[in-house]
């Protein structure tokens, strides 16, 4: 062979070889864009199973906040002794047997609303305990009078939880 003959050859397949080259880019031009295709079709179909069920957490979570908010566990749970610390007991057991109920939202739920939640069981609870250990607590109706007065002078711990909620959902719908 000669350098005539090689340089026909090369350019004989010279075509051939820009011809494979184009075909092996568009090649894998195509299978990126079809798993983007997929990629995308799947997180679809989860958005339509998933965000009903975010919903849904969500709004058990704020059922809970309104179930724990002070003013309306006071009236919803009854003091079964006029003992105070008994009754604040039972606020305490109440608000936890409701927080552990719905334990498992949190999976649904951003970090920081998660924690909003968590602050504001908490911060009730606090509340809860302040009151009575206070001097002029000497019965349950005291230690539920002292709750409320407490509620009259600033915003139910619950509020900002609920209020962090309201603008998470409204986010993302």
């Amino acid at each position: 062979m000669n350098q005539i003959e090689l340089s026909q050859l090369l350019l004989a397949l010279l075509p051939a070889l820009i011809v494979g080259a184009l075909a092996y880019y568009f090649f894998k031009s195509f299978i990126k864009s079809e798993e983007g295709r997929r990629r995308f079709l799947l997180v679809k179909d989860n958005q339509k199973t998933a965000l009903p069920m975010r919903l849904q957490a969500y709004e058990r979570m704020t059922l809970f906040l309104e179930r724990i908010s002070p003013g309306k566990i006071l009236f919803r749970v009854k003091p079964n002794s006029d003992d105070p610390s008994q009754y604040e007991q039972l606020l305490i057991r109440t608000i936890e047997q409701e927080f552990e109920h719905n334990l498992a939202q949190q999976i649904y739920l951003s970090g920081d609303c998660w924690d909003y939640i968590k602050t504001a069981k908490n911060a009730t609870i606090g509340l809860i305990r302040k009151a009575n250990g206070l001097d002029e607590v000497t019965t349950a109706d005291a230690l539920r009078e002292a709750i409320l007065k407490n509620l009259m002078e600033k915003p139910a711990p619950t509020d900002a939880a609920l209020a962090f909620i309201k603008k998470e959902v409204k986010s993302f719908i």
